[in-house]
């Protein structure tokens, strides 16, 4: 990728024009009517994800791993959803090797207007056996997890914690276990939001590879628990 490239933001401002519309116009005529204009945003998406995944490969290498692989598809999947809108409203990407069919824990980023655009990853819809397996590592071995998570740098800029919560604490535990918070959680999942306004910045890909690499320990943690750890 050339200087001149790089010094040019991935997204522009058309993009987000085009999301807002779209959130009004949610139907297939519409879209068909502007197609020129989604292919024109989702080459801006792709042209970003180019650049992250350049970013990332200096830290992490992905290989065999094409940006096709990584973009969702904008249709949303409504055979079993109230609502019947046919498109997204978002542009979304994993980042990992493979790109988002990896089953492994990946970054996640999400375009949208409105300051809705955020970067996150971590533990989201684990398995039965995965969260099982998440407890034990707490009750046995919580600092490791700890370290990540609790690292100035890290939380500084992941001050949002997404994800399911119980009431109380899980079978096998009791209330007063020095780790509670983190037992009762189904779901840990570390955001950073970005404004519209950081989006539209030339230097906006590089800033989302910054932030991978400060969750790669914590997806490294979990990728270990879940899928390698004997």
């Amino acid at each position: 990728m050339t200087t001149k490239e790089l010094n040019k933001p991935a997204i522009t401002a058309d993009t987000f024009a085009f999301q807002r519309e779209l959130a009004q116009n949610n139907n297939r005529e519409w879209l068909q009517a502007n197609r020129k204009r989604y292919e024109a945003a989702k080459a801006q998406i792709e042209q970003l994800v180019t650049r992250i995944l350049a970013g990332v490969n200096t830290f992490q290498p992905l290989p065999n791993t094409e940006v096709k692989d990584c973009i969702f598809r904008i249709n949303r999947d409504i055979r079993f959803s109230k609502n019947k809108e046919p498109y997204k409203l978002n542009f979304a990407a994993a980042i990992g090797p493979g790109g988002r069919h990896s089953g492994r824990i990946d970054y996640y980023i999400h375009i949208q207007p409105g300051n809705e655009s955020f970067l996150g990853a971590g533990m989201w819809q684990p398995t039965p056996a995965q969260l099982a397996k998440f407890r034990q590592e707490i009750d046995y071995n919580v600092a490791e997890l700890k370290g990540i998570i609790e690292e100035e740098t890290f939380r500084a800029y992941f001050p949002e914690i997404w994800g399911e919560v119980m009431k109380t604490a899980p079978k096998g535990y009791t209330t007063d276990h020095p780790d509670i918070d983190l037992l009762r959680r189904k779901q840990l999942f570390f955001m950073h939001r970005y404004s519209d306004q950081d989006v539209l910045q030339p230097g906006f890909a590089e800033e989302v590879a910054r932030g991978c690499h400060l969750l790669k320990p914590y997806c490294d943690f979990l990728n270990y628990l879940f899928f390698e750890e004997e």
